[in-house]
């Protein structure tokens, strides 16, 4: 697999990550830990060397990833974040606690290192923005665990432009990491300027829309306790409906180029920016062996503009919750 540079601080990573949350939260029950270290180290054989997760994912993520790579670490990137101590219910929604005072980030560090077998994280990434602390602040103690060598890069998930600028005047930022695919464009409105204008990387995860573009989801589908497809706008009957049309194009297209719908996705994610590095997740090794090979897929640039323009058109409901 390629590598990709994550920011202009030096990070070079795979062009495609695995994302691990999927392994414990989000899509069921946790998956059989034996099952998922072979698929990590499958992951590394094909090529990959970056590897996302967070403890809000269950501390038994961090605990996985560091059991499976433990004998790999130097040659992989470890991506963890900080932030999000728990979910709480209001009003029946679940909603995140934060904290991102720098007593609280250091002791949340001194967890994760714990947890994942290691004496440093390649890449930290703040995933959610407390309102109870301005970027300077959170910056200025990356800047000191960067000059601790506890960490060598940091990040930003899911936050405003005008917040990373902020932060990245004090400590520059190599990733940013948010939503992005063909059913959630909103990152090439405002983050994609700024990434070209600041030089940082940009780390997309659910690339395949929750695994809706990768056509195998159906509107009867019934998902299993825990999954929270079964509960997102995206998956309802009549959103599925609309952007049948968006599923239609992909499979058109993949036809021509004997690919899979989620090689062609993944393909034109990777098409659209050269520091764009997707991080599907899965804990299928079929699925992790077609989705690394949508880095394979060429698409020229006539495909990508008809493609382009063929997306422009559709009335896509970029419904997420």
């Amino acid at each position: 697999m390629k590598m990709r540079k994550l920011g202009s601080q030096g990070l070079l990573v795979s062009e495609m990550g695995l994302g691990c949350m999927g392994m414990d939260h989000g899509y069921g029950k946790p998956v059989d830990r034996q099952a998922m270290i072979t698929l990590i180290h499958k992951a590394i054989e094909l090529g990959c060397n970056l590897f996302d997760t967070a403890p809000i994912y269950g501390f038994d993520n961090e605990e996985l990833l560091g059991n499976a790579l433990k004998d790999h670490r130097e040659n992989v990137v470890i991506a963890t974040k900080f932030g999000v101590l728990d979910m709480e219910l209001v009003d029946g929604q679940p909603v995140p606690v934060l904290d991102s005072s720098p007593a609280s980030i250091r002791e949340q560090l001194d967890g994760s290192l714990q947890r994942l077998q290691t004496d440093y994280i390649d890449l930290f990434y703040q995933h959610r923005v407390d309102p109870k602390v301005e970027p300077e602040v959170v910056a200025q103690i990356m800047k000191a665990l960067i000059a601790e060598g506890k960490i060598k890069y940091w990040g930003i998930s899911n936050a405003p432009a005008d917040y990373i600028r902020r932060a990245h005047a004090v400590c520059p930022v190599s990733a940013i990491e948010d939503q992005y695919s063909m059913m959630w464009r909103k990152p090439e409105q405002d983050l994609f300027p700024m990434c070209d204008e600041l030089g940082i990387g940009f780390m997309a995860y659910s690339p395949l829309g929750n695994g809706f573009l990768s056509g195998k989801v159906a509107q009867n589908t019934e998902y299993q306790e825990g999954d929270f497809r079964g509960q997102m706008g995206r998956f309802k009957p009549e959103v599925m409906a609309q952007n049948q049309a968006l599923l239609d194009l992909i499979a058109e297209i993949a036809e021509r180029k004997n690919a899979t719908s989620a090689q062609v996705v993944l393909a034109w994610e990777l098409a659209q920016k050269p520091y764009i590095v997707p991080i599907p997740g899965t804990t299928k090794l079929h699925r992790l062996e077609e989705n690394f090979k949508g880095a394979e897929i060429e698409l020229s640039a006539e495909e990508l503009a008809d493609l382009n323009t063929a997306l422009s058109k559709l009335d896509i409901n970029e419904t997420f919750f």
